[in-house]
Formats: structure tokens, sequence, C-alpha cells
């Protein structure tokens, strides 16, 4: 009687265990540093899909913020006349112009996360916070070359006019643009969880960020509103004090204030905690409803 060979299976070994998250704070976080090398990918892919099939490539990055900073010297300098703390209307204008295009496009970029990579998440796993830490990354490529520009000018002004400011407050800079970043972020993924299943948040998303810049000291300085109704709504945004103290660490115009500056800290902390939590919630089941 013939007895058919015994076929012995070797021992698997699983490298990676994939389970669902057991509730709202298994959040994993540590899975991002394991999946960096993907990180930098998106990264990398963010960066040249902007500048595909296009005719002047990262040249847009300069000429977006010389013709926003030509149009504010129109509407706001020379129609509406509003002052700029003694600083030339060029260098106030475009500091501002130059850390509120980061922020507005990190918000834009992340609040579309879900809807525009459905089909990579229904594909592969991967942490999803990837996606939208990949966009504020990529788009600090283009807040650098924007800074450059930004620093030609101050270059070019102070040369003439034989005027430079440079100190220790520069070493804020890199802090404030964290801050932004982390505003961002925090806002962006809140949005982007909640228009997976209210997609008309989509087309309000454009129309409330120009609102927000004009409610932003970016085309005047904080101190042109003293006295008036809706300086204190002004004062509250938590971006007001980062903007102010961005310039102030250029320019020392101003004045830093550490307790507006330490609310917009727990303004920051507040959105990244609630949109970290949202979006592991939403994660879940956003294939149901994209």
């Amino acid at each position: 009687m013939n007895s058919k060979p015994q076929i012995i299976q070797p021992d698997e070994h699983w490298d990676l265990i994939i389970e669902p998250k057991a509730h709202l704070f298994d959040l994993d976080l540590k899975d991002l540093w394991r999946y960096r090398d993907l990180l930098w990918l998106f990264v990398k892919r963010d960066f040249t899909a902007q500048y595909k099939q296009t005719v002047l490539g990262p040249l847009w990055h300069f000429i977006q913020p010389i013709f926003t900073t030509l149009m504010f010297l129109f509407l706001f300098g020379r129609i509406a006349n509003i002052p700029t703390d003694g600083l030339h209307p060029v260098l106030f204008y475009m500091s501002g112009i130059t850390l509120w295009n980061y922020f507005s496009s990190c918000l834009n970029a992340t609040s579309s996360t879900f809807v525009n990579n459905a089909t990579i998440f229904g594909k592969v796993y991967f942490p999803r916070l990837i996606i939208p830490l990949s966009a504020v990354m990529s788009n600090l490529v283009k807040f650098g070359i924007q800074f450059l520009l930004l620093l030609a000018a101050m270059g070019w002004y102070g040369f003439r006019d034989h005027a430079f400011h440079i100190g220790i407050a520069w070493l804020l800079i890199p802090v404030l643009v964290v801050m932004m970043a982390g505003l961002g972020l925090g806002a962006g993924i809140i949005i982007s969880s909640l228009t997976t299943k209210y997609r008309d948040f989509t087309v309000l998303i454009a129309f409330a960020v120009q609102l927000l810049m004009y409610a932003t000291p970016i085309a005047y300085p904080l101190s042109f509103l003293k006295g008036k109704s809706y300086a204190a709504w002004v004062a509250w945004n938590p971006l007001t004090p980062i903007v102010e103290a961005f310039r102030y660490a250029l320019f020392g115009t101003g004045t830093v204030n550490t307790t507006s500056l330490l609310y917009s800290g727990g303004v920051i902390v507040i959105f990244l905690f609630m949109g970290i939590l949202l979006f592991s919630k939403v994660e879940r089941t956003f294939m149901d409803t994209v």
C-alpha cells in the first residue's frame, strides 16, 4: 500500500499584522516613522506633480507672490491708503503673503485628503496620516522658494535705504513656520474628515480661506485696527499673533505678544488633537461614503 509523502509546511513568519483599531484613541502614530520612506516618496510626488505639463514650472512660485504684492500695493496702498507701520509696503505685503501662502496651501491640500486619494486608500495599507503630512512637507519647499524671494527684496531695499535688521529674533522664524504648518494640518484634516460625508464643504473651503485672509493682518497691520469695533475678532484669530511675530522677527516692527503666541499654540494643539481623532475615526469607514 502506497502512502503519500508527507509535506511539511515551514513555519510562517509575519513581519506586519494589520488589526482593526480597538478604540478611538488607538492611533498608533509610531507607524508614521516606520513608513518614513513612503512619506518621502509622497513628498516627491506632490512636488513634481505641481509642475508636470507646465511651461514655467517652479517659477510660478515667484510669479504668484509678486503679482499679489502688486495688487495689494494698488488696492490697500494707493486706494485704501492703509499704513504699514513704517515698513516699506513691498516688504510688508510680501512678508504677509509668503507666510499666508504656506498656511493656505497646507489647508487646501490636506482638506481633500480622503476624496483625492480614495483609490489609493482602497488598494493598499499604509498610515493614512502620511498623505496630509506629505502635503505639508512638500508645500514647505514652495515656502522656501518664496522666502528666498522675500530675502532678495529685503536685500534690495536694505542696500537702497541702508537699513538692515538681523537679530536673534530670526531664530523665532522656524517656530512660527511650524506653528503655521500645525494649524493648517489640524484644520485641514478636520475638514477632510467632514467632506467624506458632506461634499459641499469642498465648495465652501476656498471661499472661507479668502475670508480668513482678510480677517488676518496680511494686508494691514494690527495697529491699524485700534479703536475699531471688530479689532477684537481679528485679535482672537490664532493666525494673527503668528503673522505679527513673523514681521517682528524679520523687520523688528511691532511687538511680540508672548501670551498671544501661547494662545495660538494652544489652539494649534487642540486642532491637531481633534483632527487626528476625527481622522482616525473616519478612516475606518470612509470607503463606504467617498
